[in-house]
């Protein structure tokens, strides 16, 4: 009997040891209260921090956000900034004309000149380096190719020039006391004979004319063509199947350069030969 009254206290003593300490409640009121934290109850009053995960974890530091690159230039934004500061320099350099100022200026000259020069060194490699780029090839500056280019144009010229009668006639305005329609009047009926071109001759003023005895006293012509300036000489090309008038030009002109201005106007195109 002495035995199962021991085992019994023994019991009761080992449970007793097994309840869980009381937690006070001021330990615990800042932890249930919180309503950002509401597993308080278990975590703080039922102490099951070993079932629960009461200790939030600590936050990740944010990465450095790294600056950002500052704006790229443009390469227009780039050039003006180097003339501004030229500019600013050369008056610098007037203004406040001491040795500093003038040796700066004339430093980030001579860059700038060195810049160029590179520039124009390129350019000149690229168009030998693409016929298309080279406008040599179509209108040549040296001494043997501008030769053979002339002697093919004027053979293109006069072949053009003498089909040209059959569609266009010259319309030819002086004036008895025109000092300057002397000296035309000779050269243009020289060119309009040698490529059988018809030329009508207009005397502005009714005065006769010793190279076109067959003319003709201006009664409105010049204004019906639309010219406006009453200069004399003044040829025009008048186009039979449009039925319109070509101004060539005004006062004395060589046999050759009337010549190339009517094969211009009449069988180029503007920008294609220039």
């Amino acid at each position: 009997m002495k035995t199962t009254i021991s085992l019994v206290a023994l019991c009761l003593v080992c449970v007793g040891s097994l309840q869980p300490t009381p937690i006070r409640a001021q330990e615990t009121k800042g932890l249930i209260e919180d309503p950002s934290r509401p597993d308080a109850f278990y975590c703080g009053e039922r102490k099951l921090g070993n079932w629960f995960y009461c200790d939030k974890p600590k936050p990740r530091p944010k990465p450095e956000e790294a600056a950002p690159a500052p704006p790229t230039k443009s390469a227009a934004e780039r050039l003006d900034a180097v003339t501004t500061e030229l500019r600013e320099l050369k008056a610098r350099a007037i203004l406040e004309p001491t040795t500093d100022n003038v040796q700066s200026y004339i430093r980030f000259q001579r860059e700038q000149l060195d810049r160029s020069s590179l520039f124009a060194d390129v350019w000149q490699r690229a168009v030998w380096q693409d016929p298309a780029l080279d406008y040599t090839q179509v209108r040549p500056i040296s001494t043997l190719g501008k030769r053979q280019w002339l002697d093919t144009r004027k053979s293109d010229r006069d072949e053009a020039l003498l089909r040209l009668g059959e569609r266009y006639g010259l319309f030819y305005f002086f004036a008895q006391n025109c000092a300057p329609c002397g000296i035309m009047s000779p050269i243009l009926k020289s060119v309009a004979d040698s490529h059988a071109i018809a030329v009508k001759a207009v005397s502005t003023d009714g005065g006769p004319s010793d190279v076109f005895p067959r003319y003709v006293v201006d009664s409105g012509q010049r204004e019906r063509m639309g010219l406006n300036s009453r200069v004399t000489p003044a040829i025009v090309l008048f186009d039979s199947v449009t039925r319109k008038a070509v101004p060539i030009g005004y006062g004395v002109m060589a046999a050759d350069e009337l010549m190339d201005r009517i094969y211009t106007l009449t069988q180029t195109e503007p920008g294609r030969d220039y």
